[in-house]
């Protein structure tokens, strides 16, 4: 989500005395003096699969188990609900309640349909979107949930691509955003990507109120094969994305763009020396609002970027490996990494790739 969803005080306040009384001394007290609380799904050393909550240091205040391999996350600012997404092509999504006050809902993805590992929150919490695969049509849908009713699927909106992978809603939920990857994928044949040589990529804003399409953005013949797989939106609107290239490795493409509704898709025009060094690969992207600032990372190249969100220059490149999620933080951005380290912390879990900001400036 683009907003902070509570901050720090009110986490800890939201939390209740239950969560607080079973945190350790150690992590009770750098919840306490935390700025910042991030979210990620994880891999554990035996093979099981969570979510973790995680202070601005990369601590680790609270583990949820969950039945399989989760990729994104979203969250609620209105009623502190957070949802972590399956990783294609899985059919699970399970929503947390972080005032503690509930138990875990895990919601289905009906027959005939996987999640994408992505989905984004209504600003009033009444609606969950869900990317999703209507894998024997090949086409992406979004699932709409509604959290009145136990996050019961309602109906679902055409996503006006194939391969729908991040997901994203405008600041005053009229306006859903589609990053359609346009890789086509069936469970039949997991994870491979079926048509490389036909990709259809684009990005695509849809009316939030009846999934009319507003306008659709395909990439350029000479494009095709870049999927457009990672959005944030920033403090005017403008929607930020990234993609994964899937042509010859010796080709440099553009691989962060930025439009507003209305406008034509603008690419970076990033330095060849940092699209190596990406690996032709963005696996996430963050802005900073705050500090006017977009975030990359890449775990192909081991790498994690800042751009000036004004001047589309690159303002630092760090070596990373293993870089896999980002976010808005206080101070810049939080990173994490496949090898378990997040911020300044090295723990025992194999981070995922996103990372979800629950609270804290940025």
């Amino acid at each position: 989500m683009a907003n902070p969803l509570i901050d720090r005080r009110r986490f800890v306040q939201a939390a209740g005395i239950a969560f607080l009384a079973g945190l350790s001394p150690r992590v009770l007290h750098a919840l306490e003096r935390a700025d910042a609380v991030f979210a990620s799904a994880f891999r554990a050393k035996d093979g099981s699969y969570g979510v973790a909550t995680v202070t601005e240091r990369g601590e680790i205040v609270s583990r949820s188990p969950l039945p399989a391999r989760a990729h994104g996350m979203a969250a609620c600012p209105a009623t502190a609900k957070a949802v972590a997404f399956a990783r294609r092509p899985g059919t699970f999504a399970m929503v947390l309640d972080l005032a503690g006050g509930a138990d875990p809902v895990v919601i289905a993805a009906p027959d005939g349909r996987h999640y994408f590992g992505h989905g984004c929150f209504s600003p009033d919490g009444r609606w969950l979107y869900a990317s999703e695969n209507d894998f024997d049509a090949n086409r992406g849908v979004i699932g709409l949930y509604d959290a009145r009713e136990n996050f019961a699927r309602i109906g679902e909106y055409e996503a006006f691509g194939i391969g729908t992978h991040d997901l994203s809603v405008s600041d005053d939920g009229a306006m859903l955003i589609a990053a359609n990857g346009g890789i086509e994928t069936h469970p039949d044949f997991g994870r491979t990507k079926l048509n490389l040589d036909r990709m259809e990529p684009s990005l695509a804003l849809i009316d939030a109120r009846d999934g009319a399409l507003i306008e659709r953005h395909i990439l350029p013949e000479t494009l095709r094969q870049l999927s457009t797989r990672h959005i944030d939106l920033d403090a005017a609107g403008q929607i930020w994305f990234a993609c994964q290239y899937e042509g010859p490795r010796n080709d440099t493409p553009p691989l962060v763009g930025r439009f507003s509704k209305g406008e034509p898709l603008a690419f970076l025009d990033l330095p060849e020396e940092t699209v190596r060094t990406l690996g032709n690969y963005v696996g996430a992207i963050a802005v900073n609002r705050r500090l006017g600032l977009v975030g990359v990372t890449s775990p192909v190249g081991g790498a994690a970027v800042t751009i000036d969100a004004a001047s589309g220059r690159v303002i630092e490149s760090r070596n990373r490996p293993d870089a896999a999620g980002i976010t808005a933080a206080p101070e810049g951005f939080a990173v994490s990494s496949y090898d378990g380290r997040m911020l300044e912390t090295q723990s025992d879990v194999a981070w995922d790739q996103h990372i979800l900001r629950l609270s804290g400036h940025g």
